[in-house]
């Protein structure tokens, strides 16, 4: 079996930014609905995250790419960990922990001193995940995102 690697978003490789855009869509159309925020980041990455001095994820076996993060500046050295999502056929291999390491690891690199997320109370692997990678729930928050009832963070 090929090794799983984490590379960054090629701006201009079409195979890679329609794997995020799939895989992003698959867990949203499954558990909640595209929402107007989702439109704007999938359909046009480089424009969302890279130019705003963010950056995409990407976890692939060979040319076959099965997860995805990004993270968007915040302001304040603050980023936000968003579109997280591996494919229906990978999970389980470890893949969420992976790019989750990966996004924090370039969140530190790109100066951020604070990593935030929004998620949703149903989805309890994800939940379990953020826990392991040192993300704390934090309380009062708004979101753009209906879906959104649990924010967290984690200091680096």
């Amino acid at each position: 079996m090929q090794k799983i690697e984490i590379i960054e978003l090629d701006p201009n490789n079409e195979a890679q930014k329609l794997a995020f855009k799939q895989i992003n869509y698959e867990w949203i159309e499954k558990y909640f609905k595209v929402e107007k925020g989702d439109l704007a980041s999938l359909e046009d990455p480089e424009k969302y995250f890279l130019i705003t001095g963010g950056a995409v994820l990407l976890a692939r076996r060979g040319e076959e790419y099965l997860g995805t993060s990004a993270l968007k500046p915040m302001g304040n050295d603050s980023y936000e960990l968003c579109k997280m999502g591996v494919s229906e056929a990978a999970r389980g291999l470890g893949i969420g922990g992976l790019i989750g390491e990966a996004a924090i690891q370039k969140a530190r690199e790109l100066g951020a001193k604070r990593v935030y997320l929004e998620t949703n109370s149903s989805l309890t692997p994800a939940l379990t995940l953020y826990a392991k990678l040192g993300f704390v729930r934090i309380e009062n928050f708004t979101s753009p995102y209906e879906r959104a009832d649990v924010a967290m963070e984690l200091y680096l």
